[in-house]
């Protein structure tokens, strides 16, 4: 490699990116901690010295992150215990394989979900209820519920009894993870999608392929539904 090939242009982080840098020293230097408020948009604009467009993107960054939670005229207050926020590339990175991830999911799970109704045995339905039964001690424990909800898929798939169709889902396993991390992140969800997994199972129990076709479908839409695809990282600040 040439000299002037080892010399890459230095990239400047956008004003909102600067905001979070300096939001995340604030939280650690207050002590902040879960369910403890950051002061208003209009407060931090005027310490910060930067309009409260940029505060406002900076929050959404750490929003789509399931670092605060925005609570409607009451303010922003930490979902955890500090404000250790991923680079802005990595989020936009995710944010751009996000949807075809969800593309195949919908593509293999509906149809997983359909054999699963009309071939499990009932040693798939115990795996299927012990997955259950794991998710929820999860979600009634304040976690995510995210260990739970790959056993679910993991024993509907499966409980589908198709070779092949389980060698696609362990190929983009890591893919799938990533998708199930950002649902479950959203506020409420985890509770949610247990709900959507209980369906499911019941319909598959109930051998109703349809119904379990449309139970999937559901909770897959809920999954798309994450903050993340809606945030627009070039925003101007």
């Amino acid at each position: 490699m040439s000299t002037s090939e080892s010399l890459r242009p230095v990239t400047r982080l956008r004003l909102y990116e600067q905001v979070v840098a300096q939001l995340r020293e604030y939280a650690a230097t207050a002590g902040l901690k879960r369910g403890d408020r950051l002061p208003s948009e209009r407060e931090l604009a005027e310490r910060l010295g930067v309009s409260r467009a940029s505060i406002k993107q900076a929050i959404v960054v750490l929003e789509v992150q399931g670092l605060v939670e925005i609570r409607h005229g009451g303010g922003t207050f930490l979902r955890q215990d500090s404000l250790r926020a991923e680079p802005v590339a990595v989020l936009v990175d995710r944010r751009r394989r996000l949807p075809d991830v969800l593309d195949a999911r919908e593509a293999l799970e509906t149809k997983l979900a359909e054999l699963a109704a009309l071939r499990r045995t009932e040693d798939d339905l115990a795996a299927i209820d012990a997955a259950l039964e794991a998710m929820r001690a999860e979600v009634e424990g304040g976690r995510l519920g995210e260990e739970g909800d790959r056993r679910f898929h993991g024993a509907v798939t499966a409980a589908a009894h198709s070779e092949l169709l389980a060698e696609f889902m362990r190929e983009i396993a890591d893919q799938i993870a990533e998708s199930r991390h950002e649902s479950l992140q959203q506020p409420d969800r985890p509770a949610q999608s247990l709900a959507q997994h209980v369906r499911i199972a019941d319909a598959v129990r109930a051998r109703q392929p349809d119904a379990a076709v449309a139970a999937m479908r559901a909770h897959l839409a809920t999954v798309r539904a994450v903050r993340l695809l809606n945030w627009k990282p070039d925003a101007d600040d």
